[in-house]
């Protein structure tokens, strides 16, 4: 008689008290020793089967079967307990503690009923070697790479007794080497005899790390396989409903005249701290100009100032000779600059407003859309249904608020606003970011069809796979400063550019100025 799956979750229903089916009739198994990948499109509803499991959500029916026997989670604690861990795509991390104070957490070690810090020291210590988890027990979290933050969060996982650990998107905002680093920490594990469920949308990721693959559509179980019979292709097919393309097709690129000229820029943020160092690039018509860097290297910084959301405190930004620093965010934008914001929900979308709105707020107040004193309903309302056909936003209609759509609906509608203002600069900050295959595609798409027809694109995103895939050129940022300027993406390697995003490799300034 064979053994039964280390988990069996079955007939899996969440329903949510706005009517929202999340998961409907799921049945997901996983073996004891396996790296299982989890993968879907954004809303596909593989995070809440994962918080069902974690005990952070309730199902609405359905049964959890651990080894064999029923059990049901009221909190992640009771998970815990059991040997189940998560670690989530937003670390769960105190800045201002220790790597060695943040695992020991709620659980720390204890002489004479105080807290034992060498103790804690020692155990960091010795769980680091145990899994092969490089980390500075001693080093405060905030000052920490990001893949040593990811290494941390595992290790506190371990430490409370995981046999299954749960990571949710965990090379999302990693470089190569340290993508490399945690599949050798999960392969070496694994071969200690835990389990890993790992969710994630980057297929290549799923080829390359598990062993079986589980693929999740509007909340049902499109299948599951051996992950050596699959094809990315298939995947992603399976995932969308059709088929995908995933690689950007673009001729080459013709530059024409500089539209963006950066120089010298500096900003030293209101606690006196330099986030951006003499910055100097410059973007032309025709050719999109990407930015590496692991996230918080100075990137957020320089869109917001060149978007006037944030005043500069040195240099200049001139957009076909225009000066556009510390300029309010609606002159920038009569400059003819587009911005597709990084977090579309703060930044981007009225939640409340109606799509036909979030679709003029940029231009409501000149013609076509004011007439006289007023706002010509009847111009707007056909300008949304122009859009929302032209940009395959997927809604009833333009009346319905923005609010109601999926992620990769309101990024379409970010899109279709700046893209329709036709610019002659438009700066894409981390423009796929959380969103399913199928409206990645098209908004790649879209960015390769505006920069062919000579608009001049800035392209911001943490995904290196996917600025390398959609530039011309390509500039490296690390700690708020430009550290290497690539005029030919295709004849550098993600490995080689990982070193300058860690900082490990520099050009001279000879170098860059060369290319820039």
């Amino acid at each position: 008689m064979s053994s039964p799956p280390l988990i069996e979750m079955r007939d899996i229903v969440k329903v949510y008290p706005n009517g929202v089916v999340a998961n409907d009739g799921v049945h997901f198994t996983v073996e004891p020793g396996e790296i299982h990948a989890l993968v879907g499109e954004n809303g596909a509803g593989k995070t809440t089967l994962m918080k069902i499991l974690y005990g952070l959500e309730s199902p609405t029916q359905g049964e959890i079967r651990l080894r064999g026997r029923p059990v049901h989670f009221r909190s992640p604690l009771d998970a815990i307990a059991h040997g189940i861990g998560m670690v989530h795509q937003n670390f769960m991390l105190i800045p201002s503690f220790t790597v060695a104070e943040n695992i020991v957490l709620g659980q720390e070690p204890r002489h004479r009923m105080l807290v034992d810090r060498e103790a804690a020291l020692q155990i960091t210590r010795e769980l680091s070697q145990q899994y092969g988890l490089r980390v500075e027990a001693e080093a405060v979290v905030d000052s920490v790479p990001v893949g040593m933050r990811q290494r941390v969060e595992i290790l506190k996982t371990l430490y409370r007794g995981a046999e299954i650990l749960i990571l949710d998107e965990p090379t999302a905002v990693l470089t190569p080497q340290e993508t490399q680093e945690l599949f050798q920490a999960i392969r070496a594990l694994v071969a200690q005899g835990k389990t890993v469920i790992f969710i994630t949308h980057k297929l290549r990721e799923v080829k390359e790390i598990s062993d079986r693959v589980t693929v999740m559509r509007n909340g049902r179980v499109m299948g599951t396989l051996p992950t050596a019979q699959a094809t990315t292709d298939q995947l992603a097919r399976m995932m969308v409903g059709r088929d995908v393309l995933l690689t950007v097709e673009k001729p080459p690129a013709q530059p024409g005249e500089p539209v963006l000229e950066v120089r010298d820029l500096t900003y030293v943020s209101e606690t006196g701290r330099t986030m951006l160092r003499d910055v100097r690039f410059t973007v032309r018509a025709g050719e999109i100009l990407g930015v590496a860097g692991v996230e918080g290297n100075g990137q957020t910084e320089l869109v917001e100032v060149l978007t006037g959301l944030r005043p500069a405190t040195g240099g200049s930004a001139r957009v076909r000779g225009r000066e556009i620093l510390n300029a309010t965010p609606r002159q920038v934008r009569l400059s003819g600059v587009a911005h597709i914001p990084e977090d579309r929900l703060n930044n981007g979308l009225a939640l409340t407003a109606t799509i036909n709105e979030n679709l003029i707020v940029d231009r409501y107040f000149r013609p076509p859309f004011l007439r006289g004193l007023f706002i010509d309903s009847q111009v707007v309302q056909e300008h949304g249904v122009r859009l929302i056909q032209a940009f395959d936003i997927r809604a009833p209609g333009g009346d319905v608020p923005v609010a109601s759509l999926s992620g990769g609906n309101m990024q379409k509608v970010i899109v279709a606003r700046e893209f329709s203002a036709e610019p002659v600069l438009l700066i894409a900050a981390q423009p796929t970011r959380g969103i399913d295959v199928g409206a990645t595609e098209f908004i790649r798409r879209q960015l390769v069809e505006k920069r062919s027809g000579g608009t001049a694109v800035l392209l911001i995103s943490a995904d290196l796979a996917e600025v390398m895939s959609l530039s011309d050129r390509l500039v490296v940022m690390y700690e708020g400063q430009i550290t290497g300027v690539f005029p030919q993406v295709d004849r550098v390697s993600e490995e080689e550019l990982g070193l300058y995003m860690l900082g490990l490799r520099r050009q001279t300034p000879e170098e860059m100025e060369a290319y820039l």
